[in-house]
């Protein structure tokens, strides 16, 4: 387990917090028993979460294999009109480093902040009808 209770308290605010500042939707599902490509893995996942049912299509998934430590990032039809591969590249190569490190809580979290902040852009809220359509809680 790379998370403890605490650890994923934090997570989850990081997730409020991020939310707050765009109308898109952040996911973060842990797996212990990853057993193929973890991209295709997080693709199903998405799917099985509802992700694609937002109102803007705008969600976001952070798939972390704790048993292989391993992360995959989805994006939704309209993360991809407006945020560029090389965003997410970054970002992956950016938590691998932190994973690498283990500092997994941090890496995680700041992932999910700069996510937010991208969305902020892309998708901006006015901050006063922030309707929260997927649940904050990490799934596994």
């Amino acid at each position: 387990m790379l998370f403890t209770p605490q650890d994923e308290e934090y997570i989850i605010e990081a997730i409020r917090q991020a939310e707050a500042m765009s109308t898109g939707e952040i996911r973060v599902h842990l797996d212990q028993n990853l057993k193929g490509d973890a991209l295709a893995t997080a693709q199903s996942i998405f799917t099985k979460l509802g992700m694609e049912k937002t109102k803007d299509r705008n969600g976001v998934l952070f798939y972390v294999s704790e048993n292989k430590k391993k992360i995959a990032i989805i994006g939704d039809i309209n993360i991809h009109k407006y945020v560029y591969q090389n965003f997410w590249d970054e970002l992956l190569k950016e938590i691998t480093l932190s994973f690498k490190d283990e500092k997994y809580k941090e890496g995680l979290i700041n992932a999910i902040l700069k996510t937010g902040t991208k969305l902020k852009k892309f998708f901006p809220t006015d901050g006063k009808n922030i309707e929260n359509e997927l649940s904050n809680e990490i799934s596994r």
